[in-house]
């Protein structure tokens, strides 16, 4: 598993691992500075130059080290330290010792906005100016440093964090580094907000080695969805089953001019291992759904409050989506909340479904417990209410999962799974090319199918994100990110499953 640790833990597993390693810090942060050069020189061998920006805490240290190592590379090395009147750490001070064996690195302090060298056109610029336990905005020249790089074009390698980004608040009305690329130790959770992507560039981890049992026995706030995860959920089908162990799913989407939409969660609920798939649409669309999808069954009673009564119970859905094209009238409000009121099993909301209760909120506490909300960030607004920042709309989205006993799957890149307690989760799969209409129609379908077989809320929640990601991934690489198209992700999902349980 991996977890995002805080600033104060991540600064708990350096020490812990220095103590139980055991190894010197020196030491630690020269490893650190081993696997940045690595990086380096596999991604910037023809590059020559390098001007590295340095504080004088332990982000400083590394920087020095890296210096050094680059300097035995035969690269140029030119060295600004920020000046702040002090010595620096212990680790700072004995690195820049080191760096004053190597003459061809030439050294300059800046005390004063005069002392800012212009940059050469064709150096990589090192961030090393602060790292991961910043607690205030920069000011003054730390301040200004940072401003006066931001200004230059040169490509910007961040080690560890981008100066002046917060690792577990937020840095919007801060001044922070842009870097190309990030260089970190370990993941942070403002590596996967929106908010910050302009300043953290390409982040890629860094395993410099620090102790595994640290990551074991510490509880982490957040986690990421990766394959390791998902692979645990994943439930056998044994040789002697049939349809009937694999759940009856009840999907209510689509209308005139809307059928589309549930099309396509029909589509990706049949790809997800569903027993049986029946549809609730309306009579005059019926031919559109048992044409695209003659694997689901329809049912095409006109909407009408009676049917929860005589069909929704006595079928015994094991589990039950609404709203992807859905409709937002006031039949569609009444057949909402009567489905709330007669049906208490964990339901999936989506789209249509979730305006209908942005429009009357006091249906929200009418929701089965356990059910799951899809949100895109725009309705998750109108739900829940204005946020200002991406780390304010985290809390708000924690407090709403608890209030209301639900999980909450908050759409995006890093798409973010929240459920009455911690930890959350955030997904690493899918690209920008599922930025298109109909992907989450497909998710509803994917965590439909998963909750009808028997998945927990949030085992289904974790699992349909990672693999609608990585179908997105995989249509992605057959067509583009401009070139493909939900059905395709769709039509991955078959692949995508494979991938997840037989690769190596």
């Amino acid at each position: 598993m991996v977890k995002i640790f805080s600033a104060p833990q991540l600064k708990d597993w350096d020490q812990y691992t220095i103590l139980h390693e055991p190894i010197p810090s020196i030491q630690l942060m020269e490893r650190a500075s081993q696997a940045c050069l690595e990086w380096i020189l596999n991604n910037y061998s023809a590059s020559i130059f390098f001007t590295i920006y340095c504080g004088k805490g332990n982000n400083g240290g590394d920087g020095l080290a890296l210096a050094r190592l680059l300097a035995t590379a035969g690269k140029t090395v030119q060295l600004h330290i920020l000046e702040f009147g002090y010595p620096g750490t212990l680790d700072f001070q004995q690195n820049l010792a080191r760096v004053h064996q190597f003459p061809t690195i030439q050294i300059h302090y800046i005390q004063e906005l005069n002392h800012l060298y212009p940059i050469k056109p064709d150096s990589i610029v090192v961030d090393a100016l602060v790292g991961s336990g910043l607690n205030r905005p920069l000011e003054g020249l730390s301040k200004a440093v940072v401003s006066f790089i931001n200004q230059c074009h040169n490509p910007v390698i961040a080690i560890d964090v981008p100066s002046g980004l917060f690792c577990d608040q937020s840095s919007m009305e801060c001044e922070v580094i842009q870097a190309t690329h990030t260089l970190s130790f370990s993941p942070k959770l403002s590596f996967y907000l929106p908010e910050n992507k302009a300043r953290i560039g390409d982040v890629h981890i860094m395993n410099i080695g620090l102790a595994p049992n640290f990551l074991k026995e510490t509880e982490a706030r957040f986690e990421l969805i990766t394959r390791q995860l998902s692979l645990r959920y994943i439930k056998p089908r044994p040789l002697y089953s049939h349809k009937g162990n694999y759940g009856h799913a009840l999907l209510i989407a689509g209308n005139t001019g809307k059928m589309g939409a549930g099309v396509l969660a029909a589509r990706s609920a049949i790809r997800s291992g569903v027993g049986l798939l029946s549809c609730y649409v309306p009579v005059s669309e019926n031919l559109i759904m048992q044409v695209a999808v003659p694997e689901a069954m329809t049912i095409t009673e006109k909407m009408h409050l009676d049917f929860f009564y005589s069909n929704a119970t006595s079928l015994h859905f094991h589990a039950v989506a609404i709203g992807p094209g859905f409709g937002t009238g006031p039949e569609q409000e009444s057949l909402l909340e009567q489905l709330f009121n007669n049906y208490r099993k964990p339901l999936v909301i989506d789209a249509d479904a979730l305006t209908v209760l942005s429009n009357n909120v006091s249906l929200l506490e009418k929701i089965p417990p356990g059910s799951i909300l899809t949100p895109h960030p725009g309705e998750f607004k109108r739900l829940f209410g204005e946020s200002k920042n991406d780390f304010e709309r985290i809390d708000l989205a924690i407090k709403m999962a608890s209030t209301l006993k639900v999980v909450i799957v908050l759409k995006g890149h890093h798409t973010l799974v929240v459920s009455p307690q911690a930890p959350y989760y955030f997904n690493t799969t899918g690209n920008p090319g599922m930025a298109k209409g109909g992907t989450g129609d497909a998710l509803t379908g994917i965590i439909l199918a998963l909750l009808a077989q028997g998945y927990s809320s949030i085992e289904a929640s974790i699992l349909g994100v990672f693999i609608h990601g990585k179908a997105g991934d995989l249509a992605a690489e057959k067509y583009t990110s401009f070139g493909m198209s939900s059905s395709d992700l769709i039509d991955s999902l078959g692949v995508a499953w494979k991938e997840l349980i037989y690769s190596e």
